[in-house]
């Protein structure tokens, strides 16, 4: 229980629901890919495809790494993985919002769009290809740069990225 507390933290959840939707989520893909674990062994050529297309189904949604994943690597994967891929923690990684709890609520005030498109679920699981395509709604105030909570999370930020400097060495002029 305190493990799942610390998910629900770590990643803005609403409640131990949605941390639950992720780990079914995850089950199947493990059971899936025992199945065909098990069929692969048996020397099943129809097997063989659909290990492809779940392997390159998982690595364009961006949950297994880029790469010559395998079966192996989809038994490894946690829920954390899933977890990384939800929109509301995609949003926050990109530095959109300050933290994951105003990035839920941003999304579900309609404030983010994908493409073309409004997305109001901060569930969603985002795709790869989708991922640069996140910003801000043509109608949000947020849109604009000047918007204060915009000016805030810049200066934050470049706070993050800049180090610390270096205090002044000494010389032995005395100058």
């Amino acid at each position: 229980m305190a493990e799942e507390r610390k998910l629900l933290d770590k990643y803005g959840l609403k409640n131990k629901r949605e941390l639950w939707k992720a780990q079914s989520i995850l089950r199947r893909i493990r059971g899936q890919a025992r199945e065909l674990q098990a069929r692969v062994r048996t020397g099943e050529g129809q097997a063989e495809q659909e290990t492809a297309l779940l392997l390159a189904r998982l690595a364009r949604q961006g949950i297994l790494g880029v790469g010559t994943p395998t079966l192996d690597d989809v038994l490894a994967l946690t829920t954390e993985d899933v977890l990384r891929r939800r929109f509301e923690t995609v949003v926050f990684g990109r530095g959109l919002a300050p933290t994951a709890e105003s990035a839920r609520k941003w999304i579900v005030h309609g404030h983010f769009t994908m493409g073309d498109h409004r997305v109001t679920r901060p569930g969603y699981l985002v795709r790869l290809d989708e991922e640069g395509q996140i910003a801000y709604s043509s109608n949000s105030p947020f849109s604009n740069d000047d918007h204060p909570m915009r000016v805030a999370l810049r200066e934050r930020l470049t706070a993050k990225s800049v180090p610390p400097e270096a205090p002044p060495v000494p010389t032995e002029g005395g100058s």
